[in-house]
């Protein structure tokens, strides 16, 4: 018998330049190879319709997100109520496949009495009320701080209205604790992310230069940027690039301001490749201590060394391929010991160590597909 299921995801997932969409979309083709019929809805707001989506799904819907005041609700998150879509739920109603939710923000259905009786399956990409409330203490603007703490405020009461109305895949077990413990949620597993078709690619050796990369354009990847440029680089001697999607102007002017660092704004998904794998150092600070960070991975399986802080690895099992600095000083240190130190044969096995049958997107699928179909 044929297996056919509703994907619905909170943005179309291709391009693949954001974490984001990544695990949402490399696991169409490995749904797609084990025969399962996708039935792909997207909310669409600025991405565009994408061809390539059809190569892996049996159909592929787009809605409109609601933007601005006409998604806003004083009782639900914005990131849900502005997701609320009667064609999409009437779409789903013509026949009884089970639904597969990517990320809180495409749930509210779990509350229409339509679909009560639905297999309902949700993959957490964070605990969202954690994310947010991340955001609302690394923010600098006062609008934002009022809108995150707000968000967080809205998801911490709407996530638990949810916890036990499907079964959910976290990506680290601390966020399936967070479920269990705060929300008394019975049905978490953990899951790990789809990725590309990497292989442990990285080379021993020197590279060039210290790298950094991340969407521009989130407050917290910018704010980590400035950081280091402003508190880590500021007065070494070492060339350190920056690169990443819709750069701020100050942060451009601000990474031109030294002879030893620069910004490459939007480069494509193989130039950054490229720099990821010719970087010395990949450094990675971040904010956020939910979920698990793509750009990590990335760095693990194609870079060599790389420096992160305690909120990029906490309880990912990842700590072992990195160097550990909390303090700008510590940055310092780890860069001026690690910049003229080699990238071993000894530190590739680690990571191959580390990696061995962990990441696989066609075991993934599998195991998903025991969970959704018992089978």
């Amino acid at each position: 018998m044929e297996k056919h299921l509703h994907i619905i995801a909170f943005d179309v997932p291709y391009p693949v330049d954001y974490g984001g969409a990544c695990d949402v979309f490399y696991k169409l083709p490995a749904f797609q190879a084990l025969g399962i019929k996708i039935h792909l809805h997207c909310f669409e707001y600025g991405r565009g319709e994408q061809d390539t989506l059809n190569q892996y799904c049996t159909t592929v819907n787009y809605y409109k997100r609601l933007s601005g005041h006409k998604g806003f609700s004083t009782q639900l998150p914005y990131i849900v109520s502005s997701r609320i879509n009667e064609n999409l739920y009437l779409n789903l109603l013509k026949d009884n496949h089970p639904i597969f939710m990517e990320g809180v923000h495409c749930t509210f259905l779990l509350h229409d009495e339509r679909f009560k009786n639905r297999r309902c399956f949700v993959r957490l990409h964070n605990v969202e009320y954690r994310y947010y409330k991340e955001l609302y203490q690394n923010s600098s603007s006062p609008f934002k701080k009022a809108y995150y703490w707000h968000e967080s405020r809205l998801l911490k009461c709407y996530e638990k209205t949810i916890a036990n109305k499907a079964t959910f895949w976290a990506t680290k077990e601390a966020d399936n604790d967070v479920y269990r413990n705060e929300f008394g949620c019975a049905n978490i597993e953990e899951l790990e992310l789809y990725l590309p078709n990497w292989s442990l690619s990285t080379e021993e050796g020197m590279g060039s230069y210290c790298f950094y990369h991340g969407d521009l354009g989130v407050d917290v990847n910018e704010k980590a940027v400035i950081w280091l440029l402003e508190n880590v680089f500021k007065n070494m001697e070492i060339p350190f690039v920056i690169a990443g999607k819709n750069p701020s102007k100050k942060l451009e002017t601000l990474a031109y301001s030294s002879k030893f660092s620069c910004l490459v704004a939007n480069p494509s998904q193989k130039e950054l490749q490229d720099m990821i794998a010719k970087a010395h150092i990949n450094i990675i600070p971040s904010y956020i201590y939910t979920g698990t960070k793509v750009k990590l991975l990335n760095a693990i399986f194609n870079g060599k060394h790389i420096i992160a802080n305690d909120a990029t690895v906490a309880e990912t099992g990842l700590s072992t391929a990195c160097y550990l600095a909390n303090t700008a000083n510590a940055f310092k240190d780890l860069i001026a010991q690690l910049f003229n130190q080699p990238f071993t044969l000894e530190d590739i096995s680690l990571r191959k160590r580390l990696l061995e049958n962990r990441y696989s997107n066609e075991q993934n699928a599998i195991k998903q597909m025991g969970w959704i179909w018992g089978n």
